[in-house]
């Protein structure tokens, strides 16, 4: 999944959890990225204290309103009636097992409200367009938890012509949830529209795009190619083959991922290990809070002392 991140050059597999000086020079990294929460060894100590200390490490924001945590709270709370006023009670309750509460959220759908920006898309976005020579190829989907299993159809997809310029078509949450029940999309709109044009493999995303491929879809973004994974395709709402019109062109491809992972699968492994998970971020939060509390704390002394 990092490999296919467009930002990623190089993989190191078995980092080790703490970051030393040894590391960086070992890979000819100049310094170390972190994103601005606190990660902790089992006895406490910051595990970029020595990165730090020599001045070889930078903090980024990471992006607001998105977190595993959250993520996690959304895929046990599958149920029918996600999109109903109903099921925020039951998602709020379970939040509150993970120590954090529901402000901020849909009261609709219980999703965490992120804010996409133009901006934000801008910074995900390559900004190129189809040059002379590209194949444009389109695929449409949910798109859902973005993962392995996408990436490598994405991968497989690219291959297939020497020039590729692959756009995705992402449906509408409502759309999603039309046709995978339960409470899908776990991931809204604007989540999954990061997360797909983070991977190297696309070139740009429909947003909310229609479930059929039609003819002034096709015409508009001059496709020479529409691609769909082996995973089964739901008529439209009107039952009709949603990629009826380009096969009528003969330019439907149906390619294989060599992958069996799917995103109900994830959700399963998660609901499987609910405990786990539950323990497991119950312990990271009262680290981080002990480790804030003593900040605090430390502050407090220091403005006493100079005042």
């Amino acid at each position: 999944m990092v490999r296919a991140i467009k930002w990623v050059d190089e993989i190191v597999p078995a980092a080790p959890y703490v970051t030393t000086l040894d590391t960086l020079d070992k890979y000819n990294c100049d310094f170390c990225v972190h994103g601005n929460d606190i990660t902790l060894t089992v006895d406490g100590k910051d595990t970029y204290e020595e990165v730090k200390n020599a001045g070889r490490y930078r903090e980024c924001q990471r992006t607001q309103g998105v977190s595993t945590t959250d993520l996690v709270g959304r895929m046990l709370l599958m149920t029918k009636t996600h999109h109903s006023v109903e099921a925020t009670q039951d998602y709020k309750r379970h939040q509150d097992n993970f120590g954090k509460d529901a402000r901020g959220r849909s009261p609709w759908t219980g999703v965490s409200q992120f804010l996409q920006t133009s901006q934000k898309i801008m910074q995900f976005a390559s900004g190129k367009e189809p040059e002379p020579g590209d194949s444009i190829i389109y695929v449409a989907g949910a798109f859902d938890l973005f993962h392995i299993g996408h990436i490598d159809f994405l991968e497989k997809v690219h291959r297939l012509a020497p020039k590729p310029y692959i756009i995705v078509g992402l449906h509408f949450d409502q759309e999603v949830n039309l046709y995978k029940r339960k409470n899908y999309p776990i991931m809204n709109i604007h989540e999954r529209t990061l997360s797909v044009l983070a991977c190297r493999y696309v070139s740009e995303v429909v947003i909310g795009a229609p479930y059929s491929a039609t003819s002034d879809l096709l015409d508009h973004f001059k496709v020479d190619l529409v691609c769909h994974g082996k995973t089964e395709v739901l008529p439209d709402r009107d039952g009709s083959d949603p990629y009826a019109e380009p096969k009528r062109r003969g330019i439907f491809r149906t390619v294989d991922s060599g992958s069996c992972l799917t995103t109900d699968d994830i959700v399963q492994r998660i609901i499987k290990n609910r405990l786990e998970y539950e323990a497991r971020n119950q312990k990271k939060e009262a680290k981080e809070l002990a480790v804030f509390e003593a900040q605090q704390k430390l502050e407090r002394i220091v403005e006493g002392q100079e005042n």
